[in-house]
Order: structure tokens, then C-alpha cells, then sequence
């Protein structure tokens, strides 16, 4: 409550002027900004000013943000972020509890309130009604590259994952009898696969962790067995690189709410997700056109996109269209495959527990945008090698080793570009043709009398 005002005035009266003191001048947003540049000590003693500052200092990303700072992955979840970080740094420390509930009439916070929601709230069926992406069966290799690699178009395989073990195995038991002893990567930090269970199943983020493992195959051979890469994905061309080759495959486990915000995938690939568990929503935008509430650095190096995943949804979804090009929109369930095209903005949330693998390649079909993006050899561009030196040599490295392993697949490439040259000059010379003819017709409406000829002609008798 308000200190020092009468009972009558203080359902009223906002408290934050008081209760924030000269921080009262900022937004929320500056305010838990400046939060996060204190340490927990500092934290746990500013909870105790004010009522407002209790509130803002039990903000989840707070807490989070520490203990993924500074515990790196020597961190067991304990209920809350806040519970985890107390638990461990301070010896002896047993849950808090206020002496009173602290009552939260006449405190107003519009953006404490929507990260809750978006912590919380069930995903809107809504959301998931939009189905665009074809679903095939069948497709040779020679029809999955005619009809969706070259023209750059997403889809859907029903039927290219059905029949691998991983669909018959995976599930949390099987991964973690198979993950037992190693670590696994959330995030960027390694913790183990059971305290990566314990963590999904207890917490309630906005935007919870997500297990993104690249090296699963190299430390457990039996996932790597588990599956197959479907043959209209075989040819892999950074392949001929050997280990040098940039990260290209990863196990995917996550719970509800959790999965990657916008972005287009490293170094211009294309790249293919296989669901194994669960369903995943996906949002899609070709490479011209970006998603609204998403906005990239000049360089396309960095990308500034809403915190969480549910945020975008409720901020940006009934807005989707608003660039004038509606995105490719689809729900991916057990069995399915969606072929991701190059340099497709893409979201993927996880609508329940989900278990999928996921790679990356260079085949044929790309290779000359491949090469095309890595020839800035930019180190902030590239991804998926350790060292500026290393990801500033990729092109170089990559062309070498294609023109002694490989030199077919670049002839190959050349001629898909000259033919892909050829067919856009057609285009516009017909354009051009067309549009001539549509000026000799305006001006033999215009002016009947000058007996103008039409400005196409096609030979016909």
C-alpha cells in the first residue's frame, strides 16, 4: 500500500512516483535495462526499498540472465530463476517468502503484465489456422529440385522420414540413456540432458531454453544411426571441406513455447527440419521481404526482433500481411519434413514438447548464392566455424576443395546460373513486347484516324 495515505485514496493513487523515486522518470523498459546491469546482491537489497521495486526486481529475465551469466552451466533449476540463483550463491539459503503478501493495487505495469501473458497464456488456435505450404508425397529428386529447390519455394515431405528408427526410438527415456555422461548444448552453455528435462518441465519463461545440439552424432553414434538424410536433401556439397566443414546438424528438444525467432539460416544454405515429437508452427517470408517487428543491422549481421516468440504473435501476427506479402504459414507434426529454401526469414515456435533434427546443406541448386555470400568473406557474416580467420577463409577454402573434389558440381552450378540468365532475358524481352503493344493499342484508341498499325506482330497469316 501507499505509505502515508489515507485508505480511501489509495486504491487510487499510483504508487510507482513514490515507490521508484527518481528512476520515475524512465519506462519500464529503461528500468529493467538498468536492472539487469546489477548484480543479485544488489537486486535482493533493492527488493526490500519499495513495493514497486520488489515488483520490478522479481522480473524472471532478471534472475535468468544472471544465473546463465554468471553459474555458466553449474546450475540445478530450482522453481524460479530467482530460486535457482539464491540456491546456489548463497550457502544455507532456504525459499523466501514475504512477511505479508504484498498487495499490487496502484502498481501499473504494462510491460511486467505482457511478459506474464506471454509466459503464460495458451497459444490461440487462431494462430494456427493458416495452412499454405503443399504437402507432397513421392517426389523424385529430380521433381524436388524442379519444383521446389531451384524456384526457392517451401514444402512439406510426408513421406521421406517415416520408415527411420528415430520415429520408433526418441523420446525422453531413449535420449537420456543415450545422452547419459555428456553434456548437451542450451543455448551456447552445456548442461545435462536430465537437468535440461527438469528445467522444461518446472519453468515458466517467456522464452524458454532451447536444446540446440550440433554435436549429438559425434559424441552418441546411436543417435546419429537413428536416422537418415532424406535423398532429395543426399548432395552436400561443404562436405568435400570434411571436419573443416561449417556446423550443419543439430538435435532439436524443446517444451511448449520455446523455438527460434526470426532469422535466415547460415551462410545462404537451405536446409530441411524433421519433426520426430510433438508439432511446430512455422512462419515464413521470402528473402525480400521482412517480417514486420523484426529489423535487420545494414550488413544483415544482426537482427532485432521481439524478446519472445508469443510476443511476436500477439503484437505482429494480425499484421502479417502488412508489407503487402503474406507469409508461407504451416503446422509440422510427427513423420513431416519442411524444406526451408535459402534465405527464407523464418519463426518456429514448439505448440507442445518437440523433438526434431535439423540440417543444413549446399547442394547444386544453391551453390552459386552459397559462394555469392561467402565471397564478402566477412567473419561477421559467416557462421558455423570458430576463428574471424576461419570464417573469413570459408569461400576460398570451399572453392579449392569443389574445384579438386568436385569441379562437375561447379560446371553444373554455372550452367543452372546462364540458364536461369537466359530465361529472365526472355522474360523481359517478351515484357518489353507486351508493353509496346499495349502503347500502339492506346494510341489507335486515341487517335483512330492515323491508321497505326498494332506494335506486335507474331507472323501468323
Amino acid at each position: 500500500m501507499c505509505e502515508g495515505q489515507p485508505a480511501t485514496k489509495r486504491a487510487k493513487r499510483d504508487c510507482r512516483a513514490e515507490g521508484l523515486g527518481s528512476l520515475a522518470v524512465l519506462n519500464d523498459e529503461c528500468i529493467i535495462d538498468v536492472l539487469h546491469l546489477l548484480s543479485g546482491r544488489y537486486l535482493a537489497q533493492l527488493a526490500t526499498v519499495s513495493r514497486c521495486l520488489y515488483f520490478y526486481t522479481a522480473h524472471n529475465e532478471l534472475w535468468k540472465g544472471l544465473v546463465l551469466e554468471t553459474l555458466g552451466d553449474a546450475w540445478t533449476f530450482r522453481d524460479s530463476w530467482k530460486e535457482t540463483y539464491a540456491w546456489h550463491v548463497c550457502p544455507g539459503h532456504r525459499p523466501y517468502a514475504p512477511p505479508r503478501t504484498l498487495n499490487p493495487r496502484g502498481f501499473h505495469s504494462e510491460f511486467l503484465y505482457r511478459s506474464w501473458l506471454c509466459a503464460h497464456m495458451v497459444i490461440d488456435s487462431a494462430w494456427l489456422e493458416t495452412e499454405n505450404v503443399p504437402r507432397r508425397s513421392g517426389l523424385t529428386l529430380q521433381q524436388f529440385r524442379e519444383e521446389y529447390e531451384l524456384p526457392n519455394r517451401p514444402v512439406i515431405l510426408t513421406d521421406v522420414v517415416t520408415k527411420w528408427p528415430a520415429m520408433q526410438k526418441w523420446g525422453r527415456e531413449y535420449l537420456a540413456e543415450k545422452l547419459a555422461g555428456h553434456s548437451v548444448l542450451v543455448g551456447d552453455a552445456p548442461m545435462s540432458f536430465e537437468g535440461y528435462c527438469a528445467y522444461a518441465d518446472a519453468q515458466s519463461d517467456e522464452l524458454p531454453l532451447y536444446l540446440f545440439d550440433k554435436g549429438f552424432a559425434e559424441r552418441c553414434p546411436d543417435l546419429g544411426a537413428d536416422y537418415q538424410v532424406p535423398e532429395v536433401f543426399s548432395e552436400d556439397l561443404f562436405a568435400v571441406l570434411g571436419p573443416g566443414r561449417p556446423d550443419h546438424r543439430w538435435l532439436i528438444v524443446g517444451p511448449a513455447r520455446s523455438g527460434s525467432t526470426f532469422h535466415q539460416d547460415p551462410n545462404a544454405t537451405c536446409a530441411w527440419n524433421a519433426v520426430v515429437r510433438g508439432s511446430k508452427k512455422w512462419v515464413m517470408y521470402p528473402p525480400h521481404a521482412t517480417p514486420p517487428g523484426v529489423r535487420p543491422s545494414a550488413d544483415g549481421a544482426d537482427v532485432a526482433s521481439p524478446v519472445s516468440l508469443t510476443e511476436w504473435f500477439l503484437s505482429f501476427y494480425d499484421h502479417r500481411a502488412a508489407g503487402g506479402r503474406a507469409p508461407a504459414e504451416c503446422v509440422v507434426r510427427p513423420g513431416e519434413v519442411l524444406f526451408v529454401p535459402r534465405q527464407w526469414w523464418h519463426l518456429a515456435i514448439n505448440l507442445e514438447e518437440s523433438i526434431a533434427v535439423t540440417q543444413n546443406y549446399v547442394s547444386t541448386a544453391n551453390l552459386r548464392h552459397v559462394l555469392a555470400f561467402l565471397s564478402s568473406r566477412n567473419p561477421a557474416l559467416v557462421s558455423g566455424l570458430e576463428g574471424d580467420e576461419r570464417r573469413a577463409s570459408l569461400h576460398d577454402d570451399f572453392l579449392a576443395a569443389l574445384k579438386e573434389v568436385r569441379p562437375q558440381a561447379l560446371a553444373d552450378s554455372a550452367a543452372l546460373e546462364a540458364e536461369e540468365l537466359s530465361r529472365a532475358q526472355a522474360t523481359h524481352k517478351l515484357s518489353s513486347l507486351f508493353r509496346e503493344g499495349r502503347t500502339g493499342e492506346s494510341s489507335n484508341l486515341t487517335s483512330p484516324d492515323q491508321g497505326a498499325t498494332p506494335a506486335i506482330r507474331f507472323g501468323f497469316a
